[in-house]
């Protein structure tokens, strides 16, 4: 009986072992893909040190990564190129750019395939901007016809001090005007980080191969949020999330909206607890103007204590390489959501294995192209495994 378990237990390694060597010699297909029996090298380039290896890129050009912890192995960086007019450039190949890394230079592709888009269109609808809102309930043909296309699906989202789904995701243009005009103004609250991170968390149930992009309709300030900047970008960052903004006028809302009578506080000057992150320091200041954002950024992932961002969406569409929009009346509105959908349809899918992986922290991104004359704009960077005490080394 003993000769005959062994005989057995013999066989099953042998089958074991074929199935692993079988594994091992067939690479696997990306989801959507057509299998192939040799994967392609990437084709030569400039762009390429003479050193790198070849790669794959997966279709969804997302990080491989499974939490905060992990190493990032692929980066896309969404590049959009303007001439000096600021008119979109198109055309341009993969060896018109010139990639760096925390200053290294990287092997690039881009990726050609044409995905279809996922958008999120979250709207702040609270007190504050009531009158507003009539305006925006006005951008439902635009979604489509402007930012989507007919391959495009939309969901939409109202927040003060809650986050309700009005709809989700849908290609129907008649859904999405109806979704907005069930917005109704709320409360004075307006849980810009929290709806912000449910959206992102909507856009991560979409299949890979789609373009995931957020547009947020609201004022520059968040109020009454338990989500904190840091948590929106790396979650941004881990679902491959692109964030647009189109900024409410803080001074247009508050001349237009409904006065507040606030209660009575009986409360001594020292019972009175400061907001949380206690006051904002000169460098601080400093950092939250227009310019480089990269410290700030820095300095969120690092948890610097008596940091206040006043501008999470400037903060959110600089990191995931957005653009931020300011509206006043229902033509800018109208515009800005034209101009989004014509950047993000002339965009350039850069994406790459960073060659430099093993520092951990913030790594700055920069893109130069080829070409007199010609201005980008793309993510300025991204944060790279390790903890934030281990970046400060």
């Amino acid at each position: 009986m003993r000769a005959s378990l062994r005989t057995a237990v013999g066989i099953y390694a042998a089958i074991l072992s074929v199935h692993l060597l079988h594994a091992q010699a067939v690479p696997l297909a990306r989801p959507g893909a057509t299998p192939t029996a040799t994967p392609q090298a990437a084709p030569s380039s400039p762009l390429i040190p003479p050193a790198a290896q070849p790669y794959s890129v997966p279709a969804s050009g997302a990080a491989e990564k499974a939490d905060f912890g992990t190493t990032v192995r692929i980066v896309m960086a969404p590049a959009t190129v303007t001439d000096r007019s600021g008119n979109i450039v198109e055309g341009l190949q993969p060896q018109d750019f010139r990639l760096y890394d925390n200053g290294k230079l990287q092997r690039i592709t881009e990726d050609l395939t044409s995905h279809p888009l996922s958008l999120v269109v979250a709207v702040q609808a609270n007190s504050q901007v009531e009158k507003l809102l009539p305006q925006i309930q006005k951008i439902g043909s635009l979604l489509q016809g402007q930012v989507t296309g007919e391959d495009g699906e939309v969901a939409i989202i109202a927040f003060d001090h809650r986050v309700q789904t009005l709809a989700d995701f849908t290609s129907d243009p008649d859904k999405m005007a109806a979704a907005l005009k069930k917005m109704k103004p709320g409360s004075w609250s307006s849980r810009l980080n929290d709806a912000t991170i449910e959206s992102i968390n909507l856009l991560k149930t979409r299949p890979a191969n789609r373009r995931r992009v957020l547009l947020l309709i609201a004022e520059a300030g968040d109020k009454g949020s338990q989500i904190r900047p840091r948590e929106v970008m790396s979650a941004a960052e881990f679902a491959n999330v692109v964030i647009y903004s189109v900024d409410m006028s803080h001074f247009l809302a508050s001349l237009t909206a409904t006065p507040n009578t606030p209660s009575t506080d009986n409360r001594p000057p020292g019972a009175v607890h400061l907001p949380g992150g206690a006051v904002n320091t000169p460098t601080t200041e400093t950092q939250m103007q227009l310019g480089d954002w990269t410290p700030l950024i820095k300095d969120i992932f690092n948890e610097a204590k008596g940091l206040i961002v006043k501008n999470p969406l400037q903060v959110f569409t600089t990191y995931s390489g957005g653009r931020q929009y300011t509206f006043t009346n229902q033509r800018t509105l109208d515009r800005a959501i034209t101009d989004i959908g014509a950047e993000l349809h002339s965009q350039y899918l850069l994406t790459y294995s960073p060659n430099n992986q093993e520092v951990p922290g913030f790594h700055t991104i920069v893109v130069q192209v080829a070409k007199p004359d010609l201005k980008i704009r793309t993510r300025d960077g991204y944060y790279l495994a390790g903890s934030p005490e281990g970046a400060k080394k």
